[in-house]
């Protein structure tokens, strides 16, 4: 009878927290590949992207939600082995990426959302990336990567950014739906368009998209009609890109000096297959990536994996 009462006072007390409202959101995102594979270190290796959410008064009668959201983010690039000496081994250069983004998000009540971002920011010995990277090296116990004098010079950064997301199927018992997802970005670093499907299987029914989790729109206030909800689905997303420039490859056309560059693959096929929940004021993810080779004359050309660990608390 005591189990009972516990678990009753446990159940009643997850289903009251997610009667409950919350207008802001803090989240760290951790990217590596050794969360895949502890022998692999290579290609995009590591990301790191903190992250603080709020909604804002929404005056738009066409909108159900407004957020703004300001990131901190930090990416690392190497060759194929984090640890080659000589520059002829390097099959794609050294490079670090550090930035602020700023973005508003705009949720509608059609079951739309758009999203535009300005990132500022770093590449080269500025964003500190062989210093995170050898520290990191220090944890595991690995060796010091020492090619790092031979990475992407240093050059400004400045990017801007436009997502699009329209739910276009979902089953009646809300179990099943798919997003077209649409990406476009323009700058210094990144230039390239994408596009593909979002598409969740739910353990229990969907939230819709102007309250998920998914797509980090689950923030609500006395303006929303909707609450914090319980969550829990497996998801894949498949998007097809092309891209006309990285400076991560090809070093910026801000300086042109860079020892070691390489030819990009325009065409590159991503995959994400993930799970994401809820646990009281906590949501998490973990989920693994997978994109086709996005540079020419790789050591390692079937593609490259990486994975990914979320975790965010909402605030009042």
């Amino acid at each position: 009878m005591k189990y009972f009462l516990f678990v009753f006072a446990l159940l009643t007390s997850v289903f009251i927290q997610s009667q409950e409202k919350f207008s802001k959101e803090i989240s760290i995102v951790t990217d590596n590949d050794l969360f895949v594979s502890i022998k692999k270190d290579k290609y995009y290796t590591s990301g790191v992207f903190l992250s603080y959410r709020y909604l804002t008064k929404n005056k738009n009668t066409s909108l159900d939600k407004r957020i703004l959201n300001w990131q901190v983010g930090h990416e690392i690039y190497t060759p194929h082995r984090s640890v080659v000496t000589s520059i002829s081994e390097h099959d794609r250069p050294f490079a670090g990426y550090l930035y602020g983004d700023f973005s508003i998000n705009k949720i509608y009540k059609n079951e739309q959302i758009l999203n535009t971002a300005i990132q500022v920011g770093f590449i080269g010995t500025n964003s500190f990336a062989k210093e995170l990277q050898n520290f990191i090296h220090d944890i595991y116990g690995f060796q010091q990567a020492v090619g790092w004098k031979y990475q992407i010079k240093n050059a400004f950064a400045l990017n801007f950014g436009v997502e699009s997301l329209k739910t276009i199927l979902k089953t009646e018992k809300k179990h099943f739906d798919l997003t077209w997802k649409n990406n476009l970005n323009v700058g210094s670093v990144f230039t390239n368009i994408a596009t593909g499907f979002y598409s969740r299987i739910g353990f229990q029914p969907l939230q819709d998209i102007t309250n998920s989790i998914a797509f980090n729109t689950n923030l609500n206030n006395e303006q929303t009609n909707s609450f914090r909800e319980i969550e829990s689905f497996i998801y894949l997303k498949s998007m097809l890109r092309y891209a006309l420039y990285d400076a991560t490859l090809q070093g910026s056309f801000l300086n042109k000096k860079s020892l070691v560059t390489k030819e990009l693959i325009p065409l590159v096929f991503e995959v994400e297959l993930g799970i994401k929940f809820t646990f009281s004021r906590f949501n998490f993810g973990y989920v693994i990536n997978y994109n086709t080779d996005r540079s020419k004359n790789l050591v390692y050309n079937s593609g490259h994996k990486y994975g990914r660990i979320a975790m965010s608390y909402l605030l009042r």
